[in-house]
């Protein structure tokens, strides 16, 4: 008789209280989501089964993932489709300026997939998105979500030569876990990209996210503080890793809500001008605050 081992049986966790959260399926909800699918848009909210979508869209505020909808790398903690991506649609930027405008948004978070098929990639499209808003919605403050480039710092500074207001590159995980987390990026990329930001256009802010739940240590976390600030990171979030799916890395643990708070109390002794930190923040939750805090400590 073949032998089960105890792991594969074992019940189910369930969620903390605090990680429940009300079905989407507001007025406003609904506009957007019709919205962005009579312009053919994505949206990383979607994609990425955030689980704020139904608050962020009642709120009239989303996160456009531009590029496509196929990622070329296959991280291990994502829910975006990975594979062969389709072709470049030029067409994007104006859709996405569009959406914008008829959201009348003052407050854009605009993100991608990883497009390592590109020689650029995709910084192109990033810049072209950024001015294509500036000219329909001149009072929306823009933030960029951007991937690593594969380090290319020309495409970095294509990206902020375009004027966002804010420049966001998650860092994501401990630099021990990058090997099994991150297909395709480094540690030392991610942080040297932030820092190339910071130095080329000091006037844009720059921020980054991590999760926790992965199976990092408390310390090595709090380690990675002073590694943002060295690389004059600003804005901070702080999240738990929900698994995706059973095809996805294993979570190794639920923070509770005091250890979230820990962590931002230790992050703003650190000098970060703003932290988001709870179980349910991600990358662009409440990023108009962030942005307003920023502006606020100059």
């Amino acid at each position: 008789m073949e032998i089960v081992p105890v792991e594969l049986i074992r019940p189910r966790e369930p969620k903390p209280a605090w990680l429940k959260v009300r079905a989407p399926g507001s007025e406003n909800y609904l506009r957007l989501k019709s919205v962005m699918k009579e312009l053919k848009l994505h949206t990383v909210c979607e994609e990425a089964r955030c689980p704020n979508i139904g608050e962020c869209w009642h709120h009239g505020t989303a996160t456009f993932m531009i590029l496509g909808d196929v990622c070329t790398r296959a991280c291990a903690y994502c829910a975006v489709a990975h594979g062969k991506p389709h072709e470049l649609d030029l067409a994007e930027p104006a859709r996405v300026a569009d959406a914008i405008e008829r959201m009348a948004l003052r407050h854009a978070v605009i993100t991608s997939v990883d497009r390592d098929d590109l020689p650029d990639g995709g910084a192109f499209i990033f810049a072209e998105t950024i001015r294509r808003t500036r000219e329909r919605v001149p009072g929306c403050r823009i933030e960029v979500l951007i991937p690593d480039f594969q380090g290319i710092e020309s495409s970095l500074r294509t990206v902020l030569d375009a004027g966002p207001d804010v420049l966001n590159h998650n860092i994501e995980t401990v630099p021990r876990l990058y090997r099994m987390a991150r297909s395709g990026g480094k540690y030392p990329r991610s942080l040297e990209l932030l820092d190339r930001s910071r130095q080329y256009r000091p006037s844009i802010a720059t921020k980054t996210g991590i999760m926790v739940g992965l199976g990092e240590e408390f310390d090595e976390v709090v380690s990675v503080f002073g590694d943002l600030r060295r690389a004059g990171v600003s804005i901070l979030t702080i999240g738990q890793y929900l698994r995706p799916s059973p095809a996805h890395a294993p979570m190794a643990r639920y923070y509770h809500p005091d250890e979230f708070a820990e962590l931002k109390r230790l992050a703003l002794a650190r000098g970060f001008v703003h932290v988001e930190s709870g179980p349910l923040v991600r990358s662009s939750y409440h990023a108009h605050e962030q942005a307003d805090a920023y502006e606020k400590s100059r």
